[in-house]
């Protein structure tokens, strides 16, 4: 139960450090602090002990939601979207930074600091919003799960779909042996997924000239309705919301000193971190689209959107049988690992926004309920025919939800009450409200097209 009633948040005043109240309980308690960060030690090793919780939220970056959205791009516009990818990237790095921030200096999550925040009323709408991405982010992961099961092993989609919510029992497990297990295994499946697409690469063998120029803007991406729907979708799928709650959390996990020379050492190592392994998220959805394009748009095959069809034509297309293997093996360890730090995404929105406390295993339970049971409904009712289009529009959604999130991240980085001298300073606030900008008005660009408005944008 909350420890407060609605009534007494609603009334309770900011206090000086400019937050309604103060940080009762801390996130993901049974593993906060729970990383040692040795003194006396050189830069790569303090790195090295720093470096995890980026490759946990890039994970998010690489998801199965990202493979349907960029096989769509990919085939149907061949490489111009690689600027989309490029972009989102970009603004990812920027976000994540900021989430980092603010769970080292605050001492709050995302969702905790919108409680401490905002009304009651506030808190728990956006609380619903993040719930929705979650089930949209989910509904991605685990039926991209589901259909790699099915291609490798032929495991019907709605026994693939159950089986995903055993990792739970594989969190609980690992989370009970150290935090640094979960990051190993996540770590170990992005190598594997690199390995597999940097092969597909080598097989596709697309042409050097033409992915360099995908990686220009184009004006095009906006003024082609079908384009912007796509990339939209790319947006959704490489800025995650609940990846800005799971990473303002997930740095609070390291020992570091709470001084402001540690919490200044903890924000530089925290960034790196997640800068590098966001590169790696840049290069594997950037590979996705590569070998779409090579493989499909270059051979006239336009409407390659669906999973299990970039499957059967792979090996064919290129003269490679195990292409379509390797391609399979990727997309699996992609969907696992997607719902490992899904589940962990969503044990940390419940708790930030409703100030809960159960048993782990009960926690998790709930949270990863809320996710699946909407998935396993959508699969059981749609099969195989209709997975593509879920997976895009489960994209969409989680990009029409994306500014409830990254604004008030924005908000609360930006103020100097409660961030002291790590408030952010000018150049990062225009880039960010930048980034905000752009994400707003792209989904406001998607919604007037969609309803038939676009003489608002012309």
């Amino acid at each position: 139960m909350a420890s407060k009633t609605e009534q007494t948040e609603q009334e309770e005043p900011r206090r000086a450090d400019g937050w309604r109240r103060a940080n009762e309980n801390a996130s993901l308690a049974e593993v906060h602090q729970s990383v040692a960060v040795p003194s006396g030690i050189g830069f790569w090793k303090k790195m090295l002990a720093f470096a995890g919780p980026g490759y946990l939220v890039a994970v998010g970056y690489m998801d199965p939601g990202n493979w349907a959205t960029d096989l769509a791009g990919g085939s149907a516009f061949g490489y111009t979207l690689l600027s989309v990818i490029l972009i989102s990237n970009m603004m990812a790095i920027l976000l994540q930074s900021l989430c980092a921030k603010l769970g080292i200096v605050a001492g709050r999550d995302l969702a905790q600091a919108c409680r401490d925040h905002y009304s009651a009323p506030v808190s728990f709408m956006l609380w619903v919003l993040c719930e929705i991405a979650i089930c949209a982010c989910d509904l991605a992961e685990v039926i991209g799960s589901a259909v790699a099961l099915n291609l490798l092993f032929g495991l019907p989609l709605i026994w693939g779909v159950c089986l995903t919510a055993l990792d739970v029992l594989v969190v609980l497990y690992l989370q009970n042996k150290g935090f640094r297990y979960i990051e190993a295994l996540v770590i170990a499946l992005i190598g594997l997924i690199g390995t597999c697409f940097g092969l597909e690469i080598l097989f596709s063998r697309p042409e050097l000239s033409a992915v360099l120029a995908g990686f220009v803007p184009k004006l095009e991406v906006v003024q082609n309705p079908e384009m912007l729907y796509v990339a939209i979708g790319i947006l959704g799928a490489t800025v995650m919301p609940h990846n800005l709650y799971l990473h303002s959390s997930i740095v609070q996990t390291r020992a570091f000193e709470r001084s402001p020379a540690g919490k200044r050492e903890a924000i530089k190592f925290a960034t790196i971190d997640s800068t590098v392994a966001l590169m790696f998220a840049l290069f594997i959805n950037a590979a996705i689209l590569i070998v779409s394009a090579a493989t499909f748009y270059t051979r006239g095959q336009h409407e390659v959107a669906e999973i299990p069809d970039a499957y059967q034509l792979l090996s064919p297309m290129l003269g490679v049988p195990v292409a379509s293997t390797l391609f399979a093996l990727a997309l699996l360890a992609s969907g696992q690992n997607s719902t490992l730090t899904g589940t962990l995404a969503g044990q940390i929105v419940m708790e930030g926004f409703l100030n809960i406390r159960i048993k782990p295993w009960l926690r998790r339970l709930i949270t990863r309920g809320i996710a699946i049971v909407p998935a396993v409904i959508v699969t059981a009712l749609y099969g195989e025919s209709g997975t593509a289009k879920l997976l895009v529009l489960s994209q969409v959604v989680l990009s029409l939800q994306l500014s409830f999130a990254v604004i008030p991240l924005i908000v609360f980085t930006g103020d100097r009450r409660k961030m002291g001298e790590f408030a952010n300073p000018v150049w990062i606030k225009v880039l960010a409200w930048a980034t905000a900008s752009i994400i707003v008005t792209l989904n406001l660009k998607y919604l007037a097209d969609y309803f038939g408005l676009t003489a608002l944008f012309s």
